[in-house]
């Protein structure tokens, strides 16, 4: 099948479908400067995130991750949200996408205009801070500055630890955003895939649930993955070039 009947097939996938989930990963973010985890000589590389257990055991520590958090954020720079994360909010704005399943935690989908209480951040988002005993949200440009002036790490008001709000290794999986994601990938009849390797799990088992479950599996991957043989479609091409026709409704 050509990549031009490709593209229609999803076109008319998209059309006939109920209720379209959308799963994405680091692929869907590439175009807008911000490097896959995986790939050779990236930030992620440069700058590794701390494991979960290690930021809690000390205060030095805490300022190693800090110090690699930042400088991670700078080599990004400035982000906007690419062809993808404009598309699947554009669908979402019609009524075709129902919810957004995102390993990713650079906040674009929202930043996109995606509805914030239809998307999934699995993994938490990087773009803030939180407070591991109160849970209260702290914003990274108020911490940066007494951050490098004092060299140490912040805290919160209540005195509890304060971390980016991301999942890091070895840190248990939010509950509530595995249960909606969970939800979504049952209710569906169409499940997009985008930009994932669909290796890390328990992420990864929602396309196979939502499959499973009666709903018609796309995977949009630059990769192969470990279920392109159960997907009903498959998609190479640059993840925005197959997607940036759904921004306008032109399809």
């Amino acid at each position: 099948m050509s990549i031009n009947s490709e593209t229609s097939a999803l076109e008319r996938m998209i059309e006939d479908a109920c209720s379209v989930v959308a799963f994405t990963g680091a692929g869907i973010s590439t175009e807008c400067g911000i490097p896959d985890f995986r790939s050779a000589g990236t930030a992620w590389k440069r700058h590794p995130p701390m494991p979960y257990d290690e930021f809690l055991a000390s205060e030095a520590n805490r300022v190693v991750a800090w110090t690699r958090k930042f400088a991670a954020d700078d080599s990004f720079g400035e982000v906007k949200p690419g062809r993808g994360h404009r598309a699947l909010a554009a669908l979402m704005e019609r009524g075709k996408v129902r919810a957004i399943i995102t390993q990713n935690i650079d906040g674009l989908h929202a930043a996109a205009g995606a509805r914030p209480e239809n998307i999934v951040e699995l993994h938490g988002n990087g773009t803030y801070a939180v407070c591991l005993a109160c849970g209260v949200r702290h914003e990274l440009a108020r911490i940066r500055g007494p951050f490098e002036a004092s060299g140490r790490a912040p805290r919160c008001q209540c005195g509890g630890a304060v971390k980016s709000a991301t999942i890091s290794f070895g840190q248990r999986m939010p509950v509530d955003p595995m249960r909606r994601a969970r939800a979504a990938a049952l209710d569906c009849d169409l499940f997009l895939a985008i930009g994932s390797t669909l290796v890390v799990h328990p992420a990864a088992g929602f396309p196979m649930l939502a499959k499973e479950s009666g709903a018609r599996l796309v995977i949009i991957n630059r990769d192969p993955t470990p279920l392109d043989d159960h997907a009903d479609l498959i998609l190479r091409d640059d993840i925005g070039s197959i997607l940036e026709p759904f921004i306008s409704g032109a399809v």
